[in-house]
């Protein structure tokens, strides 16, 4: 199914998931610079102007081109209650044809975290996926000492597969991560992360 010129909003039980809006960028940045001891750590190194409204206009473009173009679905988790800006997540790298598959991301602030508000994300985006986009299969990678990432994906039914080494670039540095993956039909058992 194609996501040209198409609103893409995944109702949760707390939150609305949709795409990044030109008014969230005081929120945004807001929830970033609150954060960014608890994010740095495992996310790649932050532009110098990361936070300025120029990059998050840039931000905006590339996700509604990126719906567009079918090749990644980037969210924002909303809560419901107070229409507050919690964090995101991104289905991206989105390959259709023979692979029919592609890569999740994501990140929540610090005042956020640890309620189920990313599992519940993380629910909503892989059935859409699976439902909605016709996908077979959802790819997660995380540092290998993220205990918290490596939890939530296991219990999001996200199962280890393996190592890649230099994988991304973390906080300046080439860095190894552990590999998960959630099939539409998944039979296989449940696996032992090393």
């Amino acid at each position: 199914m194609l996501l040209t010129r198409r609103k893409v909003r995944i109702p949760t039980d707390r939150m609305e998931l949709r795409p990044p809006q030109h008014s969230d960028y005081q929120g945004w940045s807001q929830l970033r610079q609150s954060s960014a001891d608890f994010l740095t750590p495992w996310e790649p190194s932050w532009a110098s102007d990361h936070l300025t409204r120029k990059a998050f206009t840039n931000r905006v473009y590339w996700a509604n081109r990126a719906i567009s173009n079918g090749t990644a679905v980037p969210l924002f988790l909303i809560r419901r209650e107070d229409e507050m800006l919690l964090g995101a997540i991104t289905l991206d790298n989105i390959r259709k044809g023979p692979a029919q598959s592609g890569t999740l991301g994501y990140w929540i602030g610090q005042q956020h975290a640890r309620q189920g508000y990313m599992r519940e994300a993380i629910s909503a985006v892989v059935h859409y996926a699976f439902t909605r986009l016709d996908l077979s299969r959802i790819e997660a990678a995380c540092l290998p000492e993220n205990a918290a990432s490596r939890s939530l994906l296991e219990r999001s039914g996200f199962k280890y597969e393996g190592v890649a080494q230099s994988y991304l670039q973390i906080n300046g540095r080439w860095r190894t991560h552990v590999l998960y993956a959630s099939l539409r039909s998944d039979r296989r058992g449940r696996s032992d992360a090393l």
